[in-house]
């Protein structure tokens, strides 16, 4: 190979490093503005001004704050969604006459799973819970709530024809039991918990109202 190929190979080795060297700063930058002050309330101009690139390098990279914000997160908000949905189809999978055995295990490995994930991506899931809105992504936590809503009334109807007799919810009230667990959970990445405590916790939060549930839906 030609010293000329050899310098050209460098070259543009250097440049890809530069660049990607550029976009991770842009992107730890960019991380703690929205984090401090939300999707809303970050200024683009104070990510590059601090970031020390141009606005013609940074439109380079992305068209605009919320595509920026969009890199940041939707990996990672797909993944937990895509995971979510899987154990869900898991469980539906099953024998219907294994499901009332199978109920407690399948929600909790998925809460753990969800956990320890979030855990180990916390600046992003911070983003996604705390900074989100005016985004796509505001819903996020919702959207998983409504989810696990479906698959508690399918669990219902498949309780009724093996002839339990489960408390019938109002709406307003299995909202805010399903959506109580959610949040407890994720609030251990809010409040940047350890691991091992968290996930401690995560464990007792699932405990909490899956004897909650048990009581409830008359399954003991």
């Amino acid at each position: 190979m030609s010293i000329q190929a050899l310098s050209k190979i460098h070259f543009c080795s250097y440049t890809f490093l530069m660049a990607e060297n550029t976009l991770q700063k842009i992107h730890k930058i960019a991380t703690g503005e929205f984090l401090e002050k939300g999707f809303r309330g970050a200024s683009l101009r104070e990510i590059v001004k601090k970031a020390g690139v141009t606005t013609g390098a940074f439109y380079g990279y992305y068209k605009s704050k919320k595509e920026l914000f969009t890199a940041l997160v939707q990996p990672h908000a797909d993944y937990v969604s895509n995971l979510f949905v899987s154990l869900i189809e898991q469980f539906k999978s099953l024998p219907k006459s294994d499901w009332i055995a199978n109920m407690s295990t399948f929600s909790k490995q998925g809460a753990l799973q969800i956990y320890e994930y979030a855990y180990n991506q916390k600046n992003a899931f911070r983003l996604l819970l705390n900074a989100s809105e005016g985004t796509e992504f505001e819903n996020f936590v919702h959207d998983m709530i409504e989810k696990e809503i479906e698959i508690t009334h399918i669990f219902y109807k498949e309780l009724k024809k093996q002839g339990y007799t489960p408390y019938a919810f109002d709406q307003t009230l299995e909202h805010l039991i399903i959506s109580g667990e959610f949040t407890a959970v994720f609030e251990l990445i809010v409040h940047d918990i350890p691991f091992e405590e968290g996930i401690k916790c995560a464990e007792k939060i699932h405990d909490f109202y899956e004897a909650g549930w048990a009581s409830v839906l008359k399954l003991s």
